[in-house]
């Protein structure tokens, strides 16, 4: 039997024990799996108790199931779901029954959703979706992962696919019936004109995007500056929770410490990194050098110093705010000004702290930009928009060299599209997006 032909089944609920642990089978052999285990057949989409049985009439739990028979399920396939009691005993029972069973085997991660898409359920931009939703950290991540997964991005690009085709259509019409083998302005004039609005809405989307694509992913902020200046203890107040091992001795940071927040929904990676210092000592070498090179990959760094006069130490065209620690032991007011920001705070005492903080949110702000418009939210995406812009581009610019030529930009227009949604030429690409998903899903 081949593996796609036979029926998975997986934990697709969260870490045990819990409450409650959900078991999705699906397959073919799904239905007469369920039959088995629960002695009985459930309405369709009818949530019913029963208690689950092995081969021999042992009783295993009390559950709820429920059976969801093909193609109108998740997967397009007979889809069954065992609710149980989610101990460990109960679901390594489960799963030896299950296994048991010659027509089943255990799912491979994003299987589930890899069969949905190859039947038709979801086209490649939703599945991208679902999965940065399930790994979706703010309320921005979450929202940007739920417009991918409405498929907004998906319909444009199934009707812009349609529409080059159409537009291609009428050019190849017209080289075939065309007595002197120029197309007929009747036919040429409504293509161009079809593909100039193509070319101007996708143009419109990629200059749109923003910085979607790093929501994803994003902002990364630097603590860094010369030892014992407050740096890990800055990174506490941030983060509201000892992350950090602070000691008024130098060299205490030797490597890079990483906490993921939340800034007004979006996220933002803070990273504390060893205090930058000529040292003799081989290990604490290493540390300083790892916090240069994380600095000059940051989107932001806030050079922590106990003295505002002290220049910061920049690495690339990463922006860098001074922050001047230790106010309370100064007697110095926060203040903002010139082209970089600057702080004073006491990193001990969280004083000046919600004016540094606001400014991170206004940063995150600007940096991310107009996210809530985004519908690129991947380079794989990108990068089949812009190829598909470029051959209508192209396409264009090919009208006086031929109307073949012409054709076969579109062509390449429409394929382009066709990799997006995941329709034409992708196999090399499902094992990599659909192993980053979970098992169960």
């Amino acid at each position: 039997m081949h593996p796609h032909d036979q029926t998975i089944f997986a934990l697709s609920s969260g870490r045990l024990p819990s409450a409650i642990a959900i078991v999705r089978l699906s397959g073919s052999y799904a239905g007469a799996a369920l039959q088995m285990l629960a002695g009985k057949m459930p309405a369709p989409r009818m949530a019913t108790r029963a208690l689950l049985r092995d081969a021999n009439g042992e009783p295993i739990d009390d559950a709820v199931v429920l059976w969801f028979p093909g193609p109108a399920s998740a997967t397009g396939e007979d889809v069954a779901e065992l609710h149980v009691h989610g101990s460990r005993a109960v679901i390594a029972t489960l799963f030896s029954v299950l296994s048991a069973l010659p027509q089943l085997r255990t799912a491979e991660p994003g299987e589930f959703t890899r069969r949905a898409f190859q039947n038709g359920k979801i086209d490649l931009t939703e599945a991208e979706g679902l999965d940065d939703l399930i790994h979706a950290d703010t309320d921005r991540q979450r929202r940007q992962a739920l417009r991918q997964l409405k498929g907004l991005l998906g319909d444009k690009a199934r009707s812009w696919r349609d529409q080059i085709i159409e537009a291609s259509a009428l050019i190849e019409a017209g080289i075939d019936f065309a007595d002197e083998g120029d197309v007929p302005a009747e036919l040429m004039a409504p293509a161009l004109l079809r593909i100039r609005q193509l070319l101007t809405e996708i143009e419109q989307v990629l200059a749109a995007q923003g910085r979607a694509e790093r929501l994803r992913e994003g902002l990364t902020v630097v603590i860094a500056g010369p030892p014992n200046a407050g740096k890990s203890t800055l990174m506490n107040q941030l983060a509201r929770r000892e992350v950090a091992i602070v000691s008024p001795h130098a060299g205490t940071t030797r490597d890079l410490i990483e906490v993921q927040l939340d800034l007004d929904g979006y996220p933002v990676t803070v990273i504390d990194t060893a205090g930058i210092r000529e040292t003799d000592d081989p290990v604490e070498q290493e540390g300083v050098r790892r916090a240069r090179d994380r600095a000059a990959q940051a989107d932001l760094v806030l050079w922590l110093s106990e003295d505002d006069q002290v220049e910061a130490e920049r690495q690339g065209d990463t922006p860098v705010w001074l922050v001047r620690n230790k106010i309370d032991l100064a007697g110095e007011a926060t203040s903002a000004s010139g082209t970089h920001a600057m702080f004073g705070i006491s990193a001990q005492s969280g004083e000046g702290m919600g004016a540094l903080l606001e400014a991170l949110v206004g940063f995150a702000r600007d940096y991310f930009g107009a996210t809530e418009n985004g519908l690129v939210t991947r380079e794989r995406q990108r990068q089949l928009l812009q190829q598909s812009a470029k051959a209508l581009r192209r396409s264009l610019t090919t009208i006086d060299l031929g109307e073949e030529l012409m054709a076969e930009e579109l062509r390449v227009a429409a394929f382009a599209l066709g990799r997006l949604l995941g329709r034409v030429d992708v196999e090399d690409l499902l094992d990599v997006i659909f192993r980053e998903f979970c098992i169960g899903k």
